[in-house]
């Protein structure tokens, strides 16, 4: 499932543009985070995805995201050049190709990769998807394909991007959110160059104007509970916080459970839209496996945190990661067997253990994460700032070591810390 959410630099109390996401998979889908480093590529190469390998582009950029164990590509993530792509299952009235191709994690990767601002990764995804098409397996490893859209934003401007098959529209946005369903009207300012012929040719559209892409391609037989009221509540949040929205904002927006405060809600259906909240706990639809959210700063000479956090973020907490600096294997390890020393798989069994009784483990979770994250954000200045003055006197090295040496260690406390208050509960 997923939504992400968008708030460019005029809207923030900052002057800072963010970004922030949501990774809706299946309960117990482990979603490491992983970081690739620049790369300059021979003539020819070729680069292995998921299930296909496209050709290679001369140089790629340094990236991290959260992918699931067995994909190639993010769900969600940031590079060098402080762009930050995710994606979201959308549901058409095309039928997913059949042929194997490019699924929608692999495009967020790619376009990380090769985009240095928002729109060159909108058309590197645009082209790779017009010629290599969505195909395979991406709910699971043995699961369906599917359609998707995605958020797209660097430190001055932000897309919408919406696509079926080998079509595709976008649109600017500067406070906005992406679900699970089609959302542009005839509003979009660049496509595909068959995104009318083709609904036209299919009898989707008929009208004499610009296409609209939500009547035209939107599958109708999907339930709007899944997705309506998750993107009307982040909506919301974004309207009730414009100019005063800031990292917490969002982090609390991504731990958002609608009007029932902290705990998701007990005793709804799947009929009911109260019961796919942003944070998800949706189950067999989706539950958030991983959250992240990413200032989007002009200037990127100094160290800029990007916040992430494993399982549900309201059982949960956010971590301060630095694309300059090496991630903890703490942080980067997992696959689908249970494992103590993966920061995911403890997140996660934290969350199952307050599932026994979300109303009484939530806010006690929440209270009891408050000391670290103080203590974090307020090691995490003065860190910084050790890293900027190493960087300024021309010791890159020095400055990532510092990073690098903080993630570990804020990593292994916040893991320990997690495994004691799963304790708690389970007494």
């Amino acid at each position: 499932m997923c939504d992400s959410l968008v708030a460019t630099s005029a809207n923030t109390s900052a002057g800072t543009t963010l970004f922030a996401k949501n990774s809706d998979r299946k309960l117990g889908e482990c979603q490491p985070l992983l970081q690739f480093p620049a790369a300059v590529h021979p003539r020819g190469a070729r680069v292995g995805c998921t299930h296909i390998d496209v050709p290679e582009v001369a140089e790629t950029y340094r990236v991290m995201g959260h992918s699931p164990w067995w994909v190639w590509g993010f769900e969600h993530g940031v590079n060098e050049h402080g762009v930050a792509v995710g994606n979201q299952t959308v549901f058409s009235k095309e039928p997913v190709e059949e042929t194997p191709g490019l699924i929608g994690m692999d495009l967020v990767r790619l376009g990380l990769e090769r985009g240095r601002d928002a729109r060159e990764a909108l058309e590197a995804i645009a082209s790779l998807l017009e010629a290599h098409g969505q195909g395979g397996a991406a709910l699971g490893p043995d699961a369906a394909g599917y359609h998707n859209s995605f958020l797209i934003a660097d430190s001055t401007e932000a897309w919408l991007m919406e696509t079926s098959g080998r079509r595709w529209a976008a649109r600017p946005a500067e406070l906005d959110a992406l679900s699970n369903h089609m959302t542009l009207g005839s509003d979009w300012r660049i496509a595909s160059r068959d995104l009318d012929s083709f609904a036209r040719r299919e009898g989707w559209w008929a009208e004499k104007g610009r296409v609209d892409v939500a009547v035209a391609y939107r599958h109708p037989q999907v339930p709007g509970a899944i997705s309506e009221g998750r993107l009307r509540r982040s909506r919301e949040l974004l309207a009730q916080g414009r100019g005063e929205i800031d990292v917490e904002y969002l982090q609390r927006a991504l731990r958002d459970h609608g009007d029932g405060g902290d705990a998701p809600p007990a005793n709804v259906t799947p009929d009911d839209e109260r019961f796919f909240t942003l944070c998800m706990h949706s189950e067999p639809v989706g539950t958030t496996t991983a959250s992240l959210v990413a200032p989007l700063p002009t200037d990127r000479s100094s160290a800029w945190p990007v916040w992430v956090s494993f399982g549900t973020p309201c059982t949960g907490v956010f971590l301060p990661v630095y694309l300059s600096g090496v991630i903890p294997d703490l942080l980067s390890r997992g696959d689908d067997n249970p494992d103590e020393d993966s920061a995911w798989w403890v997140f996660h069994e934290l969350s199952q253990a307050a599932a026994g009784d979300f109303a009484r483990n939530t806010p006690m979770l929440r209270e009891a994460w408050c000391g670290l994250e103080e203590r974090i954000d307020l090691e995490r200045r003065a860190v910084e700032s050790s890293a900027r003055t190493a960087s300024v006197s021309g010791d890159d090295d020095e400055a990532a070591g510092i990073l690098t040496e903080f993630m570990a260690r804020v990593a292994g406390d916040a893991v320990d810390f997690a495994r004691e208050l799963r304790a708690r509960i389970e007494d």
